[in-house]
């Protein structure tokens, strides 16, 4: 009998996803919420999605076509269908998504985000304070979604790479092997467990390069409307000193709440089985980040809009907390809130959004637990 997972999203990572959980053998409801769920009638005009055998000249793996089981627009029809549910959406869509999904929840069902950027955390916390304490439902945040993937044509993807694996966390994290147990079958690569969501959140490896790459590189991303490489073109031996200083306190934040992070070289390393001896090397010699010649062309991009809102700002507070000093993380923040006329210190992912307000550092490894 084939597992059944529902897909909350529509976008890059969520045709992807429905395609390749399809691919592996599992049932698919795909959702896409109203005024977003264009992609859902591609789907249903062709028939299913369908993923290239090769983009801009470079051959790709993964190509095919897979129908999909189920396309939803209603939220609660999409939770009935599956006690599996896989977020891959965009960190700010994350909380009205699960606001309108708490009344068709149901005790037992286990919702993985991906990327998590300590999703969990703020949606736990939505949960107590929407008065679904009791309901008893698993968390699971991803470091990132696995597949480097972009939607090229109506129902139609360009699937440029995937991961080795992807390390993942529960919220309780006591319960990240039956996690990983219950999502292995729909997962087209291995689940690798980490001890809690604090440590999936600061290893997510957008941490390190498209803040501080798409801040510092914001003049030529806009004059030249993002048509280069990104990875190629803004990574320089200049900005990649800069991202060794994030980096470094990035780790030191880690450090400062128990926590051996995997220092970014050797996670990339790792991530994409490479054996590159600098970040440098990484970003100009990577295949998978090489295939696509588009970069952030606006402050507005994803890259500060939700790596920086909801990654480097957590940092920054658990930094603050542990009397880190992050003089790098500070300083693009402080640049990406003029760039955006925001304030992402008060708009990010803070503690308080997290529930994790006025805690200690003991207390708050207690709650991730």
């Amino acid at each position: 009998m084939s597992t059944r997972v529902s897909v909350i999203g529509s976008g890059n990572a969520g045709l992807t996803a429905a395609y390749h959980f399809s691919m592996h053998g599992a049932k698919v409801c795909l959702y896409g919420s109203k005024g977003f769920d264009h992609p859902l009638a591609d789907i249903e005009e062709r028939g299913g999605i369908e993923a290239l055998a090769s983009f801009n000249d470079v051959s790709l793996e993964y190509s095919g076509f897979q129908p999909i089981d189920k396309l939803s627009r209603d939220i609660a029809e999409t939770l009935e269908y599956a006690d599996l549910i896989v977020m891959p959406v965009p960190a700010f869509a994350q909380e009205q998504l699960f606001v309108d999904m708490l009344p068709h929840l149901r005790d037992g069902q286990i919702i993985m985000l991906m990327p998590g950027n300590y999703g969990s955390l703020v949606l736990n916390n939505i949960k107590f304070e929407q008065g679904y304490a009791n309901l008893d439902i698993t968390f699971v945040d991803a470091i990132s979604i696995p597949w480097a993937t972009r939607i090229i044509g109506p129902a139609q993807l360009a699937i440029l790479g995937m991961k080795t694996h992807l390390p993942v966390a529960s919220l309780p994290a006591n319960r990240i092997q039956h996690a990983i147990d219950a999502l292995q079958p729909v997962m087209p690569l291995p689940l690798k467990p980490l001890s809690n969501v604090i440590e999936a959140g600061l290893e997510n490896i957008n941490f390190g390069g498209h803040p501080l790459l798409t801040t510092l590189n914001m003049g030529l991303l806009e004059n030249f409307d993002g048509q280069f490489n990104y990875y190629k073109d803004c990574c320089s031996i200049s900005t990649a000193k800069a991202a060794a200083v994030m980096e470094n306190e990035r780790l030191a934040v880690g450090s400062a709440f128990g926590l051996s992070l995997k220092p970014e070289l050797e996670a990339m390393n790792n991530l994409y089985d490479m054996d590159c001896t600098s970040v440098y090397e990484v970003n100009r010699t990577s295949e998978t980040h090489g295939k696509l010649n588009s970069a952030p062309n606006s402050a507005s991009n994803r890259y500060i809009t939700e790596d920086a809102a909801y990654l480097l700002v957590p940092c920054y507070e658990f930094a603050q907390l542990a009397r880190v000093e992050t003089p790098m993380i500070t300083s693009c923040l402080h640049i990406d809130n003029a760039y955006n006329d925001t304030n992402y210190f008060e708009n990010g992912r803070t503690l308080k959004k997290m529930g994790l307000s006025n805690l200690s550092i003991e207390e708050i490894m207690d709650c991730v637990a």
